[in-house]
């Protein structure tokens, strides 16, 4: 990652691969953190604001809008300039979506800006994990993938960390009065202008890593692509890959339109409604307004945050259960038992504020199973079975269809928490959010294949042997 780069390899470095692959996933960090640190800026902007709770849903989902947008232009662009030039616009716009948070003088502006971080957290979720996957051996993909899941939990607790500490340090005197008034009076604009070190910290690291190979095979680039491929994974490995490409390339022109022809017609069900279910089941409800609804359950504000800094580390701890279990018991056995556990874990936090129960540990408790549940099932194991059950033709375009039904559904629940916490209660609402999850139980058992140790050639060839064989039957 430095000039002597230029020079022809000759053989492979797995510190490469790993240093190149850990500064692609800082995007799913920056993604996690942006996502997360708003649950401890609610309260208090809602305060400094008067906001109502409509503001207060578009405070909190203006950025889900941006990324919505982020995310529909980022394909078009990544396979237009590549997939490093967008990773740097995706850096830019985080870098000045914190800084502007941080100096907005009206709430317009901090909405204008947050959409700005939007539009960076949209094009990040796409082309990240897009170019580790790209960049990435096949034999290192599933664990290269699930270190940017991993940087992106870790991000979200990251958040939560920040959020607890510049609250309980809120009081003290910073010198200047500008200084105050960002760590002090309006400490919300210290929480959401953090963001700006690792942003500045991705776009630096940016400059250092090559484009994809697979982009500038796609170009005619071969040379450098196998330059970067040997460096890789050795000669051997690049000569593979590239006699691959080659043989493959013209599957490569492939049409949307396939998704819904009826060999493929399970496999578009499962993209659109596997990634949208992960959302409404709740989870960013609790990672956006966390403290606010363990407020509402007895805890003050200082404890709520720390209520999410463990919340946090759960989702990191669990997410790992994911990386070590995955291949080893299969795709649907994590997402039975997760969707299962998050359902009953809803139901019960429901019941427990319906019964007026609480006090003590219980809420914390049976919310850490949601998201323990979450963090093993529907949160990595989402994106393995989307990544795995497309054709290879049409597998970026797939991925972005995914990905924005993710973020449609992640909007709606930005949006409408705060009207349901309101209108409904907090018993409603969990109740909803279970009703909303329980339909994966479903998906899984019905259309969702086992795809554990099968080849993506293989898992394709699967939808056409289905097809074939319900044919027959009729």
């Amino acid at each position: 990652m430095s000039t002597a780069m230029t020079n022809t390899p000759t053989k492979k470095s797995n510190i490469y691969l790993y240093l190149v692959c850990l500064v692609a996933a800082l995007g799913g960090f920056l993604f996690g953190f942006d996502t997360a640190v708003i649950s401890g800026t609610v309260s208090l902007v809602k305060h400094d604001f008067n906001l109502n709770a409509n503001y207060e849903g578009w405070f909190v989902s203006c950025a889900l809008l941006g990324c919505i947008i982020g995310v529909s232009m980022s394909g078009k662009l990544s396979d237009r300039y590549g997939r490093k030039i967008v990773l740097i616009l995706s850096a830019i716009l985080f870098l000045a979506s914190a800084l502007g948070c941080m100096m907005s003088g009206s709430f317009t502006s901090l909405i204008a800006f947050r959409l700005i971080g939007g539009l960076g957290i949209g094009v990040a979720s796409m082309v990240s994990p897009l170019y580790i996957s790209e960049f990435s051996p096949s034999r290192f993909r599933g664990m290269m993938v699930s270190l940017y899941q991993l940087a992106l939990t870790v991000g979200i607790v990251l958040a939560y960390f920040s959020n607890a500490y510049l609250v309980n340090h809120a009081g003290q005197s910073f010198g200047s009065e500008g200084m105050n008034k960002i760590f002090s009076a309006e400490v919300w604009r210290a929480m959401l202008g953090l963001g700006a070190l690792p942003a500045a910290i991705f776009l630096g690291s940016l400059f250092m890593v090559p484009e994809s190979p697979r982009w500038l095979l796609l170009r005619g680039r071969e040379q450098k692509a196998k330059d970067i491929l040997i460096r890789i994974d050795g000669p051997d490995a690049a000569k593979s890959e590239m006699a691959a490409f080659k043989a493959g390339k013209g599957e490569e022109s492939g049409s949307l339109k396939e998704l819904f022809t009826p060999v493929y017609r399970k496999a578009m069900w499962i993209g659109l409604l596997l990634p949208f279910l992960s959302q409404v089941c709740g989870i960013n409800a609790v990672i956006y307004y966390g403290p606010r609804i363990l407020e509402q359950a007895g805890f003050t504000l200082n404890n709520a945050l720390g209520g999410q800094v463990t919340i946090g580390l759960v989702n990191v701890v669990f997410t790992f259960v994911a990386i070590f279990t995955i291949d080893k018991w299969g795709r649907r056995p994590l997402l039975f038992v997760g969707i299962g556990g998050a359902v009953i874990s809803l139901i019960v936090i429901g019941l427990l504020f319906a019964a007026g129960l609480t006090s003590g540990p219980w809420i914390l408790i049976f919310i850490l199973a949601f998201i323990a549940c979450f963090a093993f099932s529907f949160g990595p194991v989402c994106w393995v079975v989307i990544g795995e059950i497309f054709p290879n033709a049409i597998r970026g375009k797939a991925m972005a269809l995914a990905t924005l039904s993710l973020w449609i559904g992640n909007f709606f629940v930005g949006q409408l928490t705060p009207l349901m916490l309101e209108g409904l209660g907090s018993s409603w609402t969990f109740w909803l959010f279970a009703i909303c999850c329980s339909p994966a139980l479903w998906l899984t058992w019905k259309l969702i294949p086992e795809t554990k140790g099968r080849s993506l050639e293989n898992i394709e060839a699967y939808w056409k042997q289905t097809f074939k064989d319900y044919k027959q039957i009729l």
